[in-house]
């Protein structure tokens, strides 16, 4: 199963974990009214693709005006991401997340995989992104 970072979020909200707020958009349009919704930036905007890597690729960016959001939007929303977990054509960007910026204290990375050879779910942290 696949889950966008906006579904993951979802989740953790249902269950009481603490998750930015945060709307997924399908055009720059939504993206600025999501802006709107959540209140003062910044903003961070993220694509939204099943792969790692976002940041380093460009499709992660904090920004700190709507005008911001609409651009990346409009550069992003129909097109396809390249990262290093995909092959050369990449991934189709058919959503961007628009959320608060959150101040961090600590960055961790979490991954859940399924072990064929135990036939596990084995879960890994990490204070390193790739």
């Amino acid at each position: 199963m696949n889950l966008h970072e906006y579904q993951a979020k979802q989740l953790f909200a249902r269950y009481g974990l603490p998750a930015p707020v945060g709307y997924a958009c399908t055009t720059p349009r939504e993206a600025e009214e999501a802006a709107s919704k959540i209140g003062a930036g910044p903003w961070v905007v993220k694509c939204q693709v099943h792969a790692g890597g976002r940041g380093k690729a460009g499709g992660v960016k904090v920004v700190k005006s709507k005008e911001e959001i609409r651009a990346f939007a409009e550069n992003w929303l129909g097109k396809r991401l390249v990262t290093y977990q995909t092959d050369a054509n990449g991934q189709p960007v058919n959503q961007i997340l628009v959320e608060a910026a959150t101040d961090i204290g600590k960055e961790l990375y979490l991954g859940a995989v399924v072990d064929r050879s135990s036939r596990r779910v084995v879960f890994m942290a990490s204070t390193e992104g790739a």
